[in-house]
């Protein structure tokens, strides 16, 4: 079921959530599957729905600040240097998963990658559906991430609740990953946020 971004398709949404439901959403990246990111019945179907291996955590969209506490444990400091230079962003932080995390979540790593988006339309349909979804792409595994709602009906004719339509993504790239839950920081992945920046930051506090 597809329908147009609004006021009434986010309270669907967020009754789908509390649910267990899945939904699909235009993140401020590609398209992501959104869940209650502690719902392990609902961390199963995204899993079983991309065919996406255990051993691969999924990752978090939080819609303020505040609402980083709740899934990440001890923060390093530059954990907290970065968030606080350069979210919102499209930068997906790795940090301590906090101990009561669902293994379907984590799947195992003890760590937990979350993103604050830079786009006031992702983060008012995160607050209507509690303050956090996960939002791992909306793609079957090993394919290219969907740009549009359409592209996530073709990937997935069934097993999502809700595909919100939030028009084409304008991103050209997916997030930038940094882990920072080690002693050193790590680049997993490049993306939107430049490499330099990221190092200029640590450099600096230091």
């Amino acid at each position: 079921m597809i329908r147009s971004d609004s006021e009434t398709t986010r309270t669907q949404a967020a009754q789908i959530i509390a649910n267990g439901g899945l939904i699909a959403f235009r993140t401020d990246t590609f398209y992501g599957l959104g869940a209650d990111p502690l719902n392990r019945s609902a961390l199963i179907r995204i899993r079983e729905l991309k065919g996406r291996e255990d051993n691969k955590p999924i990752l978090l969209l939080i819609s303020d600040m505040d609402q980083l506490d709740r899934f990440v444990g001890d923060k390093s400091g530059s954990f907290r240097i970065i968030a606080n230079e350069r979210w919102p962003a499209p930068l997906t932080l790795i940090g301590p998963a906090r101990s009561e995390l669902p293994r379907e979540l984590t799947a195992g790593t003890n760590s937990i990658g979350v993103r604050l988006p830079d786009d006031e339309t992702v983060r008012i349909l995160l607050r209507n559906c509690g303050g956090a979804l996960t939002a791992t792409s909306a793609n079957v595994s090993g394919k290219p991430p969907a740009r549009t709602a359409k592209e996530v009906g073709d990937y997935f004719p069934t097993g999502i609740d809700l595909i919100i339509d939030g028009g084409e993504v304008s991103a050209t790239e997916a997030s930038t990953v940094l882990d920072l839950s080690g002693f050193e920081p790590r680049l997993i992945r490049d993306g939107a946020v430049p490499r330099e920046q990221l190092e200029e930051i640590l450099k600096t506090a230091r």
